[in-house]
């Protein structure tokens, strides 16, 4: 084994260290950093804002991101916004982010290009959606997939589903799982594209081998209603869970539902009150549970239910 990749962990805050190496690379990095060597300081920024081999220290990272930044690398400045967006090492400003994210996005930085996209259309006041495509459409043209699904988005938001589904088709076509579900989102409802079930099943299936709870939901519906796949109440159920699982309303209400009317499951009026109780309390609703499950309940039965409901409730509500 190559004695550089032996580490031993210091008893302060665990950090993994190498026996040798890294010592003299970290001296002469912060030596050229403190000569003012721009790559350098960006690098050294890097260190210590992941941690890697040092104390994470986020002051730290802004203290060289900062410097770095001001000799114009683009890296460093988009870096510092990051800090700045998030609130690492600098108190949250969103409009200390913008100016920062600019100068990189300037220089062609797309993580920037699609970081300023996002600010304009999330962030600052008042929201600039032509702004934020401006820049979105930048960051996309360069292949910039997280880029690519959001102007998906603002096209889709703005009743251009043709344009929306040419970039969600794009980022889907690279991987992104947002873009799968939007895509198979608007097989399903036919917008900017013919009505297509089968097609609507196709990306939702790649979007849930990447655990997308919007996609799980639908492909749980596509199941349920048999559209696109044999009707299949057991595998809706499948989906219904795992989206429920990860807190999304509407499978826990479908979930509810298959309990309350034995579709897939046995009928169990205990796992239906307490899913349709954590559907209520997410939409601060906690009162209302119909008639028809507690008049077919004993009070044994309620109780139990109440008791998931909270078990529930704790886990799954986001």
């Amino acid at each position: 084994m190559n004695i550089k990749s032996l580490c031993v962990m210091l008893v302060t805050g665990m950090v993994c260290l190498p026996l040798m190496g890294f010592g003299d690379e970290f001296a002469d990095l912060k030596q050229k950093a403190e000569q003012g060597d721009a790559a350098a300081q960006y690098n050294l920024g890097r260190v210590y804002y992941k941690g890697n081999g040092v104390s994470q220290d986020y002051k730290n990272a802004v203290k060289w991101y900062r410097l770095a930044a001001e000799q114009g690398e683009a890296k460093a400045q988009y870096n510092l916004g990051v800090c700045y967006d998030n609130g690492e090492g600098v108190p949250q400003d969103y409009k200390e982010a913008v100016k920062w994210y600019r100068l990189a996005a300037e220089q062609g930085e797309a993580k920037a290009q699609y970081s300023l996209g996002v600010c304009y259309y999330f962030r600052v006041e008042p929201q600039d959606n032509q702004e934020s495509m401006r820049w979105l459409r930048l960051a996309a043209d360069q292949g910039y997939v997280h880029a690519q699904q959001l102007l998906g988005d603002c096209y889709f938001n703005g009743s251009d589903y043709v344009e929306a589904v040419k970039w969600y088709r794009i980022a889907a076509d690279q991987g992104d799982a947002e873009a799968q579900y939007s895509l198979g989102f608007c097989y399903y409802e036919g917008k900017g594209v013919p009505q297509d079930y089968v097609e609507a099943v196709k990306w939702f299936r790649l979007a849930v081998e990447k655990g997308y709870a919007g996609a799980q939901y639908y492909l749980g519906v596509c199941y349920y209603e048999g559209k696109g796949v044999p009707q299949d109440y057991v595998e809706a159920v499948k989906w219904f869970r795992l989206a429920a699982e990860q807190g999304h309303i509407l499978a826990q209400n479908y979930l509810h539902a298959c309990y309350a009317e034995g579709n897939g499951v046995p009928q169990d009026y205990v796992q239906a009150y307490a899913w349709l109780a954590v559907v209520n309390e997410g939409q601060r609703n906690v009162h209302y549970l119909p008639n028809n499950i507690l008049t077919n309940m004993t009070p044994a039965q309620i109780e139990e239910g109440q008791r998931l409901s909270r078990e529930y409730a704790e886990k799954y509500i986001k």
